[in-house]
């Protein structure tokens, strides 16, 4: 099924759509206080609730930040926005609260530990947090890292469609075989944003009770072994789970009935299929976007993740949709992928991978696609620097890494990075430098926005004036950045919006 895909983009021109396909990202991050240990303040209260807030969440620790931007076909929106959100977060935060940069956590005490277990203000989640406290305990679900989600769009499916009405009956079932075809192609590669993105060699006292043999030295990535952020091996689950759309929803659905898992989002796998409430509903309705989770934060951007590791990102979505999957050999295959990635998540970062020769291809083909597809220069540029990082390894965030550590420790080197990035942030001269363009007054309402939960997306009028498109409860104003009213930014978003609940402090 889908053969000839990618002549088929090419004979339709959509080459420069499937470029804009959306992607978004999320970003979990540790708050920490100045001494590197794990926050005890709340959820800032200058944010709006999180049973609606669109950018700002918490996660299974109330120190634990989730930044979700909205989805954009540009990577420079993207970033943008993302850099936006970092700053309200670091602008917002309480005391010497800043952000710990690495995705497993900083030292760990039985204090910590006890004071998460008793902190938690998500009255919707309190069951199942308990339930995942008693599962797995608190220090695998305080690691943190980035997600991305990419979406096809659709007017470039249905074109695509036209092609495939014979193999397919509904345009649903040509758009789930797209993107499981494309997820299948992550996990059978995720080898290699391991080693490209690892960035969690280490872990701190008190993450283990007792240290695993094979951690002794230091190793690519922690978070993407099965010593991080993975289903327990009791639960049965592995990446054969992947084999067909058919066999993931069933299969799921049955260790959630017979109680293994809780829910879908109790699966830890590399993909999530995202767009719909049950897995069911992805076999009737489609799915409408991936959500890929297996990216390590970096330490070295200050908003997570890279402008290049984005491009590159987009560029792999493009080749994991073209490349075919063999069906009769993919059950073999993902289960060759799970031991590939454990292994490599588990290498002496500073050696080369035994998956060398399989990366340097991969980089050929990687290349080869971007000349077909006319890619644009900065994703070009992406792949020829992460193809020198195939051949280095020590340019590796994790080999990088190596070289800060104290003691087997990267304490002091977090806590000094944490500390440079809070004084950027804070000191910039600009509020939002991200928005710099606007006046004052527009990068403040913008400001307080995020903070209480209205979304924003900035555009030009003919005239060229920048509009800002503020949205609460399906309520959507324009305003004109400048002509933004003379009075405090809280009084005006609540004019615009009475149904916004604001607390008093």
């Amino acid at each position: 099924m889908l053969e000839n895909l990618l002549a088929v983009i090419k004979e339709e021109g959509v080459t420069e759509q499937l470029y804009h396909g959306l992607v978004g990202v999320e970003i979990e991050e540790n708050r920490i206080d100045k001494l590197g240990r794990l926050s005890r303040r709340p959820h800032p209260e200058e944010f709006g609730s999180r049973v609606y807030h669109p950018y700002l969440q918490s996660d299974f620790a109330e120190a634990q930040t989730e930044i979700i931007t909205d989805p954009n076909p540009t990577i420079g929106g993207v970033l943008d926005q993302l850099d936006t959100l970092q700053t309200v977060v670091y602008r917002s935060l309480q005391g010497d609260d800043r952000i710990w940069p690495l995705s497993m956590p900083p030292v760990v005490s039985t204090e910590d530990i006890d004071f998460i277990k008793a902190h938690f203000e998500r009255p919707k989640y309190q069951k199942y947090r308990d339930y995942l406290t008693v599962k797995y305990g608190v220090q695998p679900k305080i690691i943190t890292g980035v997600h991305l989600n990419y979406s096809i769009p659709d007017p470039v499916i249905n074109r695509l469609y036209t092609h495939y009405q014979d193999q397919f009956e509904r345009v649903v079932d040509f758009r789930n075989a797209l993107y499981f075809r494309m997820a299948q192609n992550f996990v059978l590669n995720r080898w290699l944003t391991t080693y490209l993105f690892g960035a969690s060699p280490v872990a701190e006292k008190g993450f283990f009770d007792q240290m695993p043999a094979e951690l002794a030295q230091p190793v690519r990535s922690i978070r993407n072994s099965h010593y991080g952020y993975a289903n327990k091996e009791s639960d049965g689950v592995d990446m054969t789970v992947y084999q067909s759309l058919p066999h993931f929803v069933e299969a799921l659905d049955k260790l959630i009935d017979q109680g293994t898992l809780y829910d879908p989002a109790e699966f830890y796998g590399p993909v999530r299929l995202r767009g719909n409430e049950t897995l069911k509903d992805h076999l009737t309705k489609g799915i409408r976007y991936l959500e890929y989770r297996s990216i390590d934060t970096t330490p070295f951007q200050s908003n997570g993740i890279s402008r290049h590791a984005l491009y590159f990102m987009k560029l792999l979505a493009l080749y994991a949709l073209v490349t075919p999957v063999d069906d009769d050999q993919i059950v073999a295959q993902l289960r060759q992928a799970e031991l590939d990635n454990e292994r490599v998540a588990l290498e002496d970062p500073l050696k080369p991978t035994f998956k060398a020769d399989d990366g340097h291809q991969l980089f050929i083909n990687l290349h080869d696609l971007a000349v077909e597809l006319n890619a644009h220069s900065e994703q070009l540029a992406a792949i020829d620097d992460f193809s020198e990082v195939m051949s280095h390894p020590e340019l590796t965030p994790a080999a990088k890494l190596v070289g800060y550590l104290e003691n087997g420790s990267l304490m002091p080197f977090a806590i000094k990075r944490a500390a440079e990035w809070k004084a950027a942030r804070v000191g910039a001269d600009d509020l939002l430098p991200r928005l710099s363009r606007m006046p004052v007054r527009a990068q403040e309402l913008v400001f307080r926005a995020i903070q209480l939960g209205i979304r924003y997306y900035a555009v030009r009028d003919e005239h060229g004036e920048i509009m800002l498109m503020l949205t609460f409860d399906e309520l959507t104003q324009v305003v004109s950045t400048d002509h933004i009213p003379d009075e405090p930014a809280t009084d005006y978003l609540k004019r615009l919006f009475p149904e916004l609940e604001i607390e008093k402090h």
